[in-house]
């Protein structure tokens, strides 16, 4: 049986929750809410395992103005709360722990700062600390996506490996926030290159794009990371979970 963690999406922008496509604040920007902290208590209600944040204020400007909604929303839900963006160094990982996150994501620091990546994950452990990879065709891009490395994505994993991450975030960024579908092959390509735990993200669009993980990706991909189909109501949210977690995916 294959069961996977099906984890919503919150991100953040000037203390509010926004949907964004493709992950470019300037492009289409939408308001789904105004409170991040209920947002949180929606998807808890609705028997959420964990929830991914993403602060774009901090990724983008290294701005901390969202540190008190962040530490709001991890007082707020007994569940694990991961976050993304921002992470520069050290004591910005330092920081970030001690508003209460359980699971940091850290994406542009590995690629640039190799030893501070390890001076991280050796500090928190390698399941505090998941690495991402952005990928456009194949290749890596780093600084919210706006900078296309001539590396291929299946190499850098490697590389990560090495450093010593466990789990790698794989978001195809043409899919990500489009509903197009996922990308499982390129999350099956890294998964199989690695030996790595993979939670895919980007792509999914309803259900049936669950089943599709399901089915093609089977021993490589254990949890799904989906933002802009359950704010869009693309499928009753309750069927989501009892249906990854009841064991129905046989």
């Amino acid at each position: 049986m294959h069961n996977f963690l099906i984890i919503p999406s919150i991100d953040i922008q000037d203390g509010k929750t926004v949907r964004v496509v493709q992950g470019i604040p300037e492009l289409n920007c939408k308001e789904y809410g105004n409170n991040p902290v209920d947002m949180a208590m929606i998807w808890r209600t609705e028997n959420a395992k964990m929830i991914h944040v993403v602060d774009f204020d901090a990724a983008t400007d290294h701005s901390h103005k969202n540190f008190d909604v962040i530490r709001e929303i991890c007082e707020s839900v007994v569940i694990p709360v991961q976050y993304g963006g921002g992470v520069r160094s050290f004591e910005d990982a330092k920081e970030l722990m001690d508003l209460g996150i359980c699971r940091l994501v850290i994406g542009t620091l590995a690629f640039e700062n190799p030893k501070e990546f390890v001076k991280i994950l050796e500090n928190f452990g390698p399941s505090k600390i998941v690495a991402a990879i952005d990928v456009v065709d194949d290749s890596v891009a780093i600084r919210g996506r706006k900078s296309v490395q001539k590396i291929n994505a299946d190499n850098y994993a490697v590389k990560l490996k090495d450093l010593g991450a466990e789990r790698i975030i794989v978001t195809d960024v043409k899919t990500n926030g489009m509903m197009l579908g996922p990308n499982c092959n390129l999350s099956n390509r890294i998964a199989d290159s690695t030996g790595l735990k993979v939670t895919l993200s980007g792509g999914i669009s309803g259900y049936k794009d669950l089943i599709k993980v399901k089915e093609d990706t089977v021993n490589h991909v254990d949890s799904v990371i989906i933002g802009r189909a359950l704010y869009e109501n693309k499928f009753p949210c309750q069927k989501i979970w009892r249906v990854a977690e009841s064991g129905i995916f046989n």
